[in-house]
């Protein structure tokens, strides 16, 4: 009986104590996913939080030290302008995080300067708070890992979410299905990405070379467009091939056109008739000599008002012979 009533025990006691360590990591992981984001100088100056709050990547409330603000006021009423500048743009991007419906931002009191440095006081106030800190400065983020203080890198984002390839990179790809165009070829990368070929469509169910192009992202996801290695000397081979028959049939034609000329000058040459000579004659010698020879007045009306031809050498010796 004892040994019933002991095992009876032991069961309740080991249930009691998983369940007490199941809320306690309960706790522990809606703890962390709310926890305080303390928000750094370089950050707000970056301006692409705004892009990640719009989104709804921002869950826990943004806490933006007093100290902060206090920095970008000093640095707006500088006299560099260029640090006055982003100064301002910082303080805009914090009014324009205040605006927004989806993101809690609140301005935390912690004195207007930080006597110790905006740096450490960030360290400070997540450690004390049990918080993050969002920043983009390197040193900053260095530190912060080394005291075991979660960190929000927005460059270490956008690395993340980049390109797998970029333009001008190769690599092997399988050819799986033609394109919307009858030349294209599609293939997919191992994270599921789809990957455009240009003039790759007889290579469906190929491996092969291919070089990126371009990149689209998209909101239904991101597409790659690529083409075959080497298959881009193609379309140029081609051109070079059409100029180079243009330029042929340039130079030739000329060259029958002189061949032409020459064959008629030559064959006017051999025709015997004899070149025009100017004669000069009165009136009434004019007359006579048209009343007496009608086809030789002819001929010479001819020969006096134009250049003489092939065709009046002809009708000179159809003359003669009549």
């Amino acid at each position: 009986m004892e040994i019933v009533i002991m095992s009876a025990l032991f069961v309740i006691l080991a249930e009691t104590t998983y369940l007490v360590v199941a809320q306690n990591i309960k706790l522990k992981q809606a703890k962390k996913q709310h926890m305080p984001i303390f928000v750094d100088t370089s950050v707000l100056i970056d301006g692409r939080i705004i892009s990640i709050a719009k989104s709804g990547f921002i869950t826990s409330t943004l806490f933006i030290p007093r100290s902060v603000v206090g920095e970008l006021q000093f640095l707006a009423d500088t006299a560099d302008a260029e640090k006055r500048s982003r100064a301002r743009h910082g303080l805009d991007v914090v009014k324009e995080l205040q605006s927004m419906a989806n993101v809690i931002v609140e301005i935390f009191n912690d004195g207007t300067k930080a006597e110790e440095g905006v740096d450490n006081r960030l360290l400070k106030l997540a450690k004390e708070y049990n918080g993050a800190i969002c920043t983009i400065d390197f040193n900053l983020n260095k530190v912060a890992q080394v005291e075991n203080i979660p960190v929000l890198n927005v460059n270490d984002l956008a690395k993340t979410l980049r390109m797998a390839y970029l333009p001008g990179e190769k690599m092997k790809l399988e050819l799986t299905q033609k394109g919307n165009d009858q030349h294209q070829g599609i293939g997919h990368l191992d994270d599921g990405t789809m990957v455009v070929v240009e003039h790759a469509s007889s290579q469906i169910g190929k491996i092969v070379d291919i070089e990126f192009i371009r990149g689209l992202q998209t909101a239904a996801g991101k597409m790659m467009f690529a083409r075959l290695v080497g298959g881009s000397d193609q379309a140029p081979v081609k051109k070079a091939s059409t100029r180079a028959k243009s330029a042929t049939l340039t130079n030739e034609l000329p060259r029958q056109k002189t061949v032409r000329v020459e064959r008629v000058k030559r064959t006017v040459a051999e025709q015997p008739y004899k070149a025009s000579s100017a004669v000069f004659v009165s009136e009434p010698q004019r007359k006579s000599s048209r009343s007496k020879h009608p086809q030789q007045a002819r001929s010479n009306n001819r020969s006096n008002n134009r250049r003489r031809t092939p065709e009046d050498s002809l009708f000179d010796l159809l003359d003669q012979q009549r």
